[in-house]
């Protein structure tokens, strides 16, 4: 284990905590953790309603008040003027001996839901923003820890793992994402954790501790986010430190393939304006696919995470806030299953792609085990960040400053073989010793990982509150982000070894002979490659915006009209080395030896800088028809930023042919451009049947411009072009509803419709390939229906059960058309059962079983068609798994 000290503070917290929370008087906790502070301030530092001096984050995380959802009976009582944010109280402190801190209670109307989508709190109904928001009662039943979670719970966005990275995610909304996931290229969906921007793509596979919030802001959100939202944003929440009192909650689970977790939260009070919070989570799970080869087992994982949170409330106006998370996982990632023989052009890997079929496993259901060749290795996670906030209250304004910096180290083994073990056919990085390696480097290469390291630095300054008489509230600010990254495999390392089929050794062997390379009476020929890695990047982003709502005295002050700006400055620099030689290994008179048969344009520290610049505009109309009854039509623009592709075989345009034998006029030095989205939207949010039933709907189109274009150069793994080369529209509509059929029976359904057409892609050399390209990860249809019941009600508990049904239709693997990487459309059916509000103690006990995936459903999560034995090979969706959770809460 990588930080025993870890395992030690996870196991003194969790466990004895638990055990002495269960049996705590006031006595047990003052010895525990110190006597519990009076509570001298008032029961809130919420101001009254239309003052601005609160803070966002004690609206969106603080523990001490009930910030996702307000109670039903004052939600179905009270209602919130259609531009104020919701004022949530602050609960005050509870003695040990007061009720149990879940109680049951019956639903009066669907609970309130709080979201900082735009950067302030404010009711879901009140924002103009098509959205998905998961509160901790939703986390909680849908077994969400953190990004890999949400697929398929989200009607419209698209999740995937990256090929040779399963701690590495592509993100979809509405059709727009990255198929690539280079350190030179930006994602398109902007993810944030707790208001910090997450640039990078690798690793963010990751659980969270103590997360508290999830919201998916679906269509563009260039004005308030910035770049690379040109699809949507993930907002991330954790729970803040609270003063109000202890809070301590202590959770076991338990499931199929040795699953267990821990996750512990405990937050004290040191006085009524200090207090800290410390969060551990540590699991463990076996992947669903056997090696029966040498090495670990494919998809086991193991998560330990750690987050220490403070908050100082020196005045009623200021307040501090720091975190720091750590957290480490070691996975092994999935083999990819082999579907189709390889049918098609292979390329270069035409001479040996029969041999390849040989020696790999074909099947069209997902297989329990394979083996791999050489020994499949651990890979590992390693992410730290640290985060500060100031916020301070003056009359009706409110400045904030965001700092942050984040480290990530990605050290991922991949083995993209056959799966039958062969040990004469391998697309890994293991250690190789050969004639070829003799002949090369003077011995056997060694095992490499290849490794993405990144660090991270950004601020944020905000100013927001309203003028004259409340009619305009803004928000305005300035942004600066600087990151360095470097993708590492700087030691030359094995890439494919292969031997050929005997029907084609004759062919080579005579071929080679021809070419002075080979003699005529040489045996059992092999090609192998060796390929070393160095990228590296510097980037610097500058940003300035503002967004202002001015609700005129019209309509008794029903409309509402909202003009954002942003204006982005980008400078990046990228260094790319590499170097990729194949050899010919053969036999003569009993002597192994090798000859060098290629060797790829070598990119010696080839430097490359680009500058970009953009202005993005946003206009919101809002007509509050009732209370209950908000429309709105908006247009956004958006912009993703250029960079650089270092999957690109040429240096420049004046470097001569690609590895396909094309000259494409241009290179990895020349770089691509940022690409632009355009969108309009129409929707509504509606309460009806005295709040019982909620259902807001939008119709979208979005016009998308210079299209960033990858593409995959034929007869090769991973070599391919970027250029701006194309434009598109995509339209389509959503639907969220939500209906509290009765007091003990909730009702939820999500739709999405998408129709996604690429309009046209004109090629380097003036050709029309429109019809070539379509987008990946776009279904036309997905949805998501449940119910939750109250089936049985005590005294003090509740027994609450949950069926829920995943639905995401069609789509394709790749954006070129007609490959065989379509992936199917599926269904999964999840269930929960679980009794809450046990008292046990002075706190509450809540036991729940629960499964994911019942009916036990083969499904394609990632389908590729370049590996030479394959024109189909999958990653399959998580199989049927179940489980019990075991949780205790005090003071929540």
């Amino acid at each position: 284990m990588k930080h025993p000290e870890r395992a030690v503070l996870l196991a003194l917290c969790c466990v004895p905590s638990l055990a002495a929370a269960q049996s705590a008087s006031d006595a047990d906790w003052e010895a525990l953790f110190g006597p519990q502070p009076e509570s001298s301030k008032p029961a809130s530092r919420e101001p009254e309603s239309g003052s601005s001096s609160s803070s966002p984050e004690s609206a969106e995380s603080d523990p001490g008040s009930d910030n996702s959802t307000s109670s039903n009976e004052e939600a179905a009582a009270t209602e919130a003027s259609p531009q104020e944010a919701p004022v949530i109280p602050v609960a005050t402190l509870r003695e040990p001996e007061a009720e149990p801190p879940v109680a049951p209670r019956r639903r009066a109307a669907l609970e309130e839901i709080v979201v900082t989508a735009q950067k302030k709190a404010e009711s879901l109904q009140d924002t103009p923003i098509s959205l998905a928001a998961f509160d901790e009662e939703k986390l909680e039943i849908g077994g969400i820890q953190g990004l890999a979670d949400l697929s398929g719970n989200v009607p419209s966005l698209a999740i995937e793992p990256f090929p040779t990275s399963n701690a590495t995610l592509r993100f979809y909304i509405r059709g727009i994402g990255v198929i690539d996931a280079q350190v030179t290229q930006d994602p398109a969906i902007g993810v944030y954790l707790d208001g910090v921007y997450i640039a990078r793509s690798s690793g963010n596979a990751l659980d969270i501790a103590d997360l508290q919030r999830v919201e998916v802001l679906r269509g563009p959100q260039g004005t308030l986010y910035g770049r690379n939202t040109t699809g949507g944003a993930i907002n991330l929440v954790t729970k803040a430190p609270s003063v109000e009192g202890v809070q301590f909650t202590q959770k076991f689970s338990v499931g199929n393939r040795n699953y267990a977790q821990s996750k512990t939260s405990l937050n004290y009070p040191f006085s009524d304006e200090f207090a800290a919070k410390i969060s551990l989570i540590g699991s463990q799970k076996d992947g669903f696919v056997e090696n029966t080869g040498p090495g670990s087992d494919f998809g086991d994982r193991k998560v330990l995470g750690s987050r220490v949170d403070f908050r100082w409330l020196p005045t009623e106006q200021l307040s501090f806030d720091y975190s720091f998370e750590d957290s480490t996982t070691t996975y092994v990632n999935y083999m990819y299953q082999a579907v189709l023989t390889p049918e098609g052009n292979k390329g270069s890997a035409e001479i040996f792609k029969r041999y390849g079929e040989s020696q790999s496993v074909y099947s069209s259901r997902r297989l329990k085990s394979l083996a791999s060749g050489a020994p499949m290795e651990d890979s590992t996670t390693d992410i730290s960040g640290h985060t500060f906030k100031a916020t301070y209250g003056f009359d009706n304004h409110e400045l904030k400053y965001i700092a942050a910096y984040r480290e990530l180290s990605d050290a991922s083994y991949a083995d993209l073989s056959g799966g039958a073990g062969s040990t004469s056919y391998r697309l890994d990085t293991h250690a190789y010793d050969g004639p070829a390696s003799d002949f090369a480097y003077g011995g056997p290469t060694p095992l490499w990982i290849p490794t993405t390291t990144q660090s991270q630095w950004s601020h944020e300054l905000q100013l927001t509150g309203s003028l004259f008489d409340d009619s305009v509230s803004y928000i305005t600010g300035a942004f600066y982000f600087t990151e360095e990254a470097r993708e590492d495999r700087h030691v030359p390392q094995h890439q494919f070894s292969t031997a050929v089929s005997p029907d084609q050794t004759a062919d080579l062997v005579s071929a080679l002979n021809d070419l002075g390379l080979l003699p005529i009476d040489a045996l059992l020929p092999r090609l192998v490659n060796f390929t070393a890695l160095d990228n590296s990047i510097a980037n610097d982003a500058l940003a300035l915006f503002g967004q202002a709502t001015w609700t005129p005295e019209l309509l008794d002050q029903r409309m509402h009209f909202t003009f954002g700006f942003r204006h982005s400055e980008d400078q990046r620099e990228a260094v790319k080395f590499r170097t990729s030689e194949t050899f010919v290994e053969y036999n003569l008179n009993g002597q192994g030896a090798a000859v060098p048969l290629s060797s790829a344009e070598e990119f010696q520290h080839v430097k490359a800088s680009r500058k970009f610049s953009d202005n993005s505009i946003s206009f919101i109309a809002e007509f509050d028809a009732t209370d209950t009854i908000n429309t709105y039509a908006k247009y956004v623009e958006a912009y993703k930023s250029g960079g650089f592709n270092t999957r690109d075989p040429q240096v420049s345009g004046e470097s001569g042919e690609a590895t396909d034998g094309n000259d494409y006029g241009y290179g990895y030095a020349e770089g691509f451009d940022p690409e632009h989205v355009k969108s309009y939207e129409l929707g509504i949010k509606t309460e009806l049947l005295d709040r019982r039933l909620r259902l807001n709907a939008d119709v979208f189109l979005t016009d998308y411009d210079d299209m960033q274009i990858n593409f995959l150069i034929i007869g090769t793994v991973n070599d391919t072009k970027t250029r701006n080369a194309g434009n598109a529209r995509l339209y389509g509509f959503e639907i969220d509803a939500n209906w509290l059929a009765t007091d003990d029976l909730l009702l939820n359904a999500s739709y999405a419709y998408l129709d996604a057409e690429i309009l046209e892609v004109i090629d380097t050399f003036g050709a029309d390939v429109t019809n070539q390209y379509q987008f990946s990860s776009a279904p036309p249809h997905s949805y998501t229906v449940s119910g939750d019941w109250t089936a049985l009600r005590g005294d003090d508990w509740q027994l609450n059960a949950h069926l829920g049904y995943n639905y995401v239709g069609k789509r394709l693997g790749g954006a070129k058309a007609g490959q065989p990487v379509q992936l199917d459309p599926y269904g999964i059916v999840n269930a929960r059962l679980g009794v809450d509000g046990l008292r046990l103690g002075s706190g509450a006990l809540s036991v729940a079983l629960w499964g994911k995936n019942l009916l036990d459903e083969d499904y394609a999560i990632n389908a590729i068609d370049n590996l030479p034995h394959a024109d189909r090979a999958v990653i399959w969706g998580e199989p049927r798994t179940f489980g019990m959770d075991v949780t205790y809460r005090y003071g929540n």
